[in-house]
């Protein structure tokens, strides 16, 4: 008898527990949120321009958490991709100015590389209006050099379906040049930002 009232009586504390940490997540997580889109904001506003404010959607939020399986069904190579946070921005009239994309490759040379890439809306077509890096540790002289205007501009007001690497010099809107004795670096970061884009396409900018 006293087994069963114990047992009881943890399975009724586990369930109060259960409760308490679901109703602390709630009464949490949008201030984490928020917290996380003033911490990168800057990085946001570089990426979309035409934003002045920037708002996190539980319907987005759900997207991301399905994201895995999403970029897994791309032909690309998309395999060491994650998509990790996305928010919708909004200009200065409060109209709806694009979507920011947080992503990580974690396929860099000295490890996962992470941007925020943004997407507006042209008609019906997407398109990438710029890149930053939010966390990236690669080879000084080398890798490194992929936070470099030069680099990172490639892939700014560029609407393409997705992007593809060259060593040969880059003659279609589509491709990226390398950087030189960084091919894995930037390989990489095409990646992450084909990631981005792909999850924009397949999961819709705005409902």
């Amino acid at each position: 008898m006293d087994k069963i009232k114990d047992a009881l009586t943890l399975t009724l504390i586990t369930l109060i527990a259960g409760v308490l940490l679901g109703g602390v997540y709630e009464l949490t997580k949008e201030p984490i949120a928020q917290r996380k889109i003033e911490a990168n904001a800057k990085a946001y506003q570089m990426v979309l321009p035409e934003a002045v404010e920037f708002r996190a959607d539980e319907s987005l939020s759900a997207k991301v958490a399905v994201s895995d399986s999403l970029l897994r069904q791309s032909d690309l190579a998309m395999e060491q991709v994650n998509v990790d946070n996305a928010v919708y921005g909004y200009d200065g009239t409060g109209a709806f100015a694009g979507l920011i994309v947080e992503v990580t490759s974690k396929d860099g040379y000295g490890g996962a590389i992470q941007l925020a890439v943004g997407i507006r809306e042209e008609g019906a077509a997407k398109v990438v209006s710029g890149i930053d890096f939010l966390e990236i540790n690669e080879t000084a002289g080398l890798g490194m050099k992929a936070v470099e205007p030069a680099f990172k501009e490639q892939f700014q007001d560029k609407q393409v379906e997705h992007f593809e690497l060259t060593k040969d010099g880059a003659v279609e809107e589509y491709q990226i040049d390398a950087l030189s004795g960084a091919t894995r670096t930037s390989n990489a970061v095409t990646n992450a930002v084909n990631g981005a884009l792909y999850f924009a396409q397949e999961s819709a900018l705005k409902q």
